[in-house]
């Protein structure tokens, strides 16, 4: 219970914080993609379940509050988040090189789904200055904000597992 509430309370502090204030200080026009860095975290954390659960979730509050099609970033998300559920069996908290490579591949994989959907089927096939002047600068941003936050939502699912542990 505390497990799902914390998730959910995490997934909307992030799209609030991603939403409004960093949009004050953006790099290039772009910010940080807060919500990928929770999904892929609990991904690794916790596995492909919990994964889904936060990455469907992140994904369900952008399609909601930024509208367009309802499921369009659900399923990307939830996509992202399973991925690296796969990797749980090889986390391990103290090293920072797994999470920041997971990230950053995460984030590659939803700046190219969404290049594809949004703009490509558009006719819009200027993918080199959408990877240069938006996905290179996001994935710089996230991977900075991923070395910074990267500690808290660790600490966050140690303290999870110390209340299931308690619970149990």
């Amino acid at each position: 219970m505390y497990r799902k509430a914390t998730m959910v309370l995490l997934i909307l502090a992030a799209y609030l914080v991603q939403s409004t204030m960093i949009r004050i200080l953006p790099m290039g026009g772009v910010a940080p993609n807060l919500l990928i860095i929770l999904t892929s975290c609990f991904g690794f954390m916790r596995g492909k379940n919990d994964g889904m659960f936060v990455g469907f979730l992140s994904g369900l509050v952008i399609d909601v509050l930024f509208g367009g099609l309802i499921g369009f970033y659900a399923l990307i998300y939830m996509v992202i988040g399973y991925l690296n559920g796969f990797f749980a069996s090889i986390f391990y908290p103290e090293d920072i090189k797994l999470p920041v490579a997971l990230i950053t591949s995460s984030e590659l994989v939803y700046c190219f789904l969404v290049y594809m959907f949004r703009f490509l089927i558009q006719g819009k096939i200027r993918f080199g200055y959408y990877f240069v002047h938006i996905i290179l600068p996001e994935i710089v941003y996230t991977i900075f904000v991923t070395i910074i936050i990267y500690k808290i939502i660790l600490n966050i699912n140690e303290w999870l597992e110390d209340v299931e542990r308690r619970n149990a």
